[in-house]
């Protein structure tokens, strides 16, 4: 039989043995569980903030693609919240690899798999915010020509789709792996 290939890049979601507990706590209940708040609603609020930050840097992209917007106010919008998402997003997986991910695996073994490709992702996903990093230092590199710093934007604009496209996955399977786990063992002082 041949092996399921889990990389960010190529994964549509978690293998089902791996959604056990997102089964039993779906992603529409979650808000209703007496167990929501704290550290779940915490968890994803941080999640809808890199959400919300790769939208916004995709419109203010396009609104210099169209014209919309002057490079020259797109650079320090791009400076501070590209670095926002940059520094937010190291930050994250940082205490979830040290903290979060070891604790939670040992909660419940049936996902503790999960709990490495997710590490995995985070590899991947440096990568990938490495990426991320030179192309939008190229777009603020050209900001004093409108013509370069348009055309630094397009390639930045396609880095961004596929960077986003990435995290959504990694952020999806995450919540879909972590929350469950939080919800069903609030014995644990997680949440």
């Amino acid at each position: 039989m041949d092996e399921i290939d889990l990389t960010l890049a190529n994964r549509d979601g978690l293998p089902e043995p791996l959604r056990v507990l997102y089964r039993d706590y779906p992603r529409e209940a979650w808000e209703l569980h007496p167990e929501f708040g704290g550290l779940v609603r915490f968890w994803l609020e941080r999640h809808m903030m890199f959400r919300k930050l790769m939208e916004m840097l995709q419109e203010d992209t396009q609104s210099v693609l169209d014209r919309r917007m002057d490079p020259a106010a797109y650079a320090p919008r791009l400076a501070r919240f590209g670095g926002m998402l940059v520094n937010q997003l190291h930050g994250h997986h940082q205490i979830e690899d040290v903290h979060y991910f070891p604790v939670l695996a040992g909660l419940d073994r049936r996902i503790a798999t999960g709990f490495d490709i997710l590490d995995k992702d985070h590899q991947a996903l440096d990568g990938i915010i490495e990426r991320f990093t030179v192309a939008a230092n190229g777009v603020l590199q050209a900001a004093g020509s409108d013509a370069a710093a348009r055309e630094k934007s397009a390639g930045f604009l396609t880095e961004l789709r596929s960077f986003e496209r990435m995290l959504n996955r990694h952020l999806n399977d995450e919540e879909e792996l972590v929350v469950p786990v939080i919800l069903s063992h609030p014995e644990a002082g997680l949440g």
